[in-house]
């Protein structure tokens, strides 16, 4: 039976179909870093949305003002979406790429993504081993779902060897259509490389393989690269760090404060009295 999920207070959780244990996703525990570059990204955001809209924006002001502020404060929501969007359906691209089947015919948005995808299959020639499963630690409960699990085959400089006359390594990849590569996603990789199973789209469980690296395909409008990331016991115990911080967080943080042992009211002299 196939892996399900669910989601609660924002994060994703895996339900194991047999046991019915539910543990946390890999993005959702990585989510407890703080990121302090929101904040002014967002800020940015909304002064942009309102310099490039101001007609919009000042006509809302005259007749509902509240209706202007959501539009505004809505604005990094709006991109997060479209971002989203177009993320999701360039993943769903390029596995059907990766398997074999070249679209003629694709979204205008979507076409610098399918050609970069194709130069990439190319000049790398990667060999699909499994793509959009899930992984699963049974030591440390946490669960995932990867984009990629490829063999390449590398020169000694560690370049690819499309003819595959290098040396073959397997690699757990992650496909990237944002701005930027960041470098969480090394925890990211890590706890997948770190995992006791891997579980197809069928529920049929196996042995997670060793691999003998990580990689971020960072695929743009403009352009491609193939990211090397390390992945290694050390990235996982800080991946496990931050797991501990998610536990916390949910349960041990409930807890930690107790009952009052002595309370008092707020003074009042005699000038405030006659006021």
């Amino acid at each position: 039976m196939a892996i399900r999920t669910l989601t609660r207070g924002g994060a994703r959780w895996y339900v194991d179909p047999d046991t019915g244990v539910k543990v946390p996703g890999v993005t959702s525990i990585i989510g407890a870093l703080d990121k302090p570059f929101l904040p002014p990204w967002a800020a940015k955001l909304v002064a942009e949305y309102a310099v490039e809209n101001w007609s919009t924006v000042q006509g809302l002001i005259q007749t509902d003002p509240a209706a202007a502020v959501d539009l505004l404060k809505a604005a990094p929501r709006r991109y997060t979406q479209a971002r989203a969007e177009l993320g999701s359906k360039a993943h769903d691209l390029f596995e059907r790429m990766l398997r074999g089947e070249f679209p003629r015919y694709v979204e205008q948005d979507l076409v610098p993504y399918r050609d970069h995808f194709a130069e990439f299959l190319d000049t790398v020639r990667p060999e699909l081993v499994a793509a959009e499963d899930v992984v699963w630690s049974d030591r440390f409960q946490y669960a995932g779902s990867f984009d990629a699990l490829l063999r390449v085959w590398l020169a000694p400089d560690r370049t690819p060897t499309p003819d595959r006359s290098g040396t073959p390594h397997l690699i757990i990849v992650d496909w990237k259509t944002s701005k930027d590569v960041y470098p969480t996603v090394s925890l990211q990789l890590s706890a997948y490389a770190y995992a006791d199973r891997l579980i197809s789209a069928d529920g049929t469980s196996r042995d997670m393989p060793r691999v003998d690296g990580g990689a971020v395909l960072h695929v743009t409008a403009e352009r491609w690269s193939l990211v090397p990331v390390r992945v290694d016991a050390e990235m996982h115990q800080v991946f496990l760090a931050l797991r501990e911080a998610l536990e916390w967080q949910r349960e041990e943080s409930r807890a930690v404060l107790g009952s009052p042992l002595a309370t008092g009211g707020r003074l009042l002299t005699g000038t405030q009295r006659r006021t």
